[in-house]
């Protein structure tokens, strides 16, 4: 007798030829985060994709500055089980094209987490095609604007992971080992401006002072508060300043990233960051900005999770390790609220936010019939 595991990945493996002509649709339906039009067309295809395979329509969240937010609802017991995917990309249109070379199907937002989102859909199809019972409601929040930062998504997600008592996350497995995630660092976004005076270079050098020397200072000191053993990094990652060569600079700014692993060094590498003070005699600073994404820390109860997933693995034939992160996604926000979060469920491949961002085209039953047996076991 054929188990109820074999039997999804049977049938997914069956079906892998439409699962890919799904995915290629999907990642042809081109949708930079910021390109409202584009991202709402890309969702209209989503719709399509949830209407044909699990005859269910959304409720739309929407936006007049991003895409609008889909949100699926499929069955309807007490038990709410939560699966979030975004299909917003970072490539701009026409950066990256769809392809196919031998096992890898590329394309912008591929791994990035289009193929997760159709694995999904897929794995429930599957339940439902085989005629096997969840007796629960399961939840897609579909957000447009993830890659940059979900600030107008969060709201819904978080609203969502309250009634639920597990998140999934199709985000990509860990790149090579084809890992889940459980535990991910938080994500800060801040700004620095810094103001100094301006002087002729040559004719009046001594009557200026340098924004830039200011915030060169300043990068020096934002760099050092790095501590690895914390898993806290800073990194100034843009700066801008100046008008010419032969101007003492009267203004800079510096873009900084700071990522954590726990909220206490939430606390206090943010509080560092928002206070800085002038180093120079007559310049001024601001700093604005905060942790945009809460850590997701890893809990005896999401470590309960991924043992259930470690198992099904094994029973599909395959092994199954986690890992924790620096990348943040939105399992960030659920995990924060103390709902047990699942991430890196979505494709195996590599290249995120990089030219050669692939899949692996022969894992996608596989992946598939991982969350599919997962959701029949929460």
């Amino acid at each position: 007798m054929v188990d109820a595991t074999t039997k999804i990945l049977n049938y997914l493996q069956t079906n892998e030829q439409e699962i890919l002509q799904d995915l290629e649709e999907f990642v042809k339906k081109e949708s930079p985060s910021r390109d409202k039009a584009l991202v709402d067309e890309c969702g209209h295809y989503l719709q399509e994709l949830f209407q044909k395979h699990l005859d269910v329509t959304p409720e739309v969240f929407t936006e007049k500055e991003v895409g609008n937010h889909l949100k699926f609802t499929i069955g309807d017991g007490e038990k709410q089980i939560l699966i979030i995917g975004h299909f917003d990309t970072v490539w701009e249109k026409g950066r990256l094209s769809y392809r196919v070379e031998g096992n890898k199907a590329y394309g912008p937002g591929i791994l990035d987490m289009k193929g997760g989102m159709v694995q999904a859909i897929w794995a429930v199809k599957a339940i439902r095609e085989l005629g096997m019972s969840m007796n629960k409601k399961i939840v897609f929040l579909c957000n447009s604007d993830e890659e940059i930062g979900s600030i107008h998504s969060r709201k819904y997600i978080e609203e969502e992971a309250r009634k639920s008592e597990v998140a999934l996350v199709a985000e990509a497995a860990v790149a090579k080992t084809g890992a889940l995630k459980t535990a991910r660092k938080g994500v800060g976004i801040f700004k620095l401006k810094v103001w100094g005076r301006a002087a002729h270079s040559g004719n009046h050098h001594h009557d200026g002072i340098s924004a830039i020397e200011e915030l060169a200072r300043q990068t020096i000191f934002l760099q050092e508060l790095t501590d690895y053993e914390k898993g806290s990094t800073v990194n100034v990652g843009v700066v801008k300043g100046g008008t010419g060569s032969n101007v003492v600079p009267e203004y800079a700014e510096a873009d900084i990233d700071l990522r954590i692993s726990s909220l206490e060094e939430a606390e206090r590498v943010s509080a560092l960051i928002l206070g800085l003070k002038p180093i120079l005699d007559g310049t001024k600073i601001e700093v604005t900005g905060e942790v945009n994404r809460p850590p997701m820390e890893r809990t005896e109860e999401i470590g309960k999770l991924f043992h259930t997933a470690q198992v099904i693995a094994s029973e599909l034939g395959f092994e199954l390790d986690e890992a924790a992160v620096g990348g943040g996604s939105d399992g960030n926000f659920t995990a924060a609220l103390g709902i047990p979060t699942l991430d890196g469920l979505g494709c195996e491949g590599e290249g995120l936010h990089a030219e050669n961002e692939h899949v692996l085209i022969n894992t996608l039953s596989k992946r598939a019939a991982l969350l599919a047996n997962l959701l029949l076991r929460i």
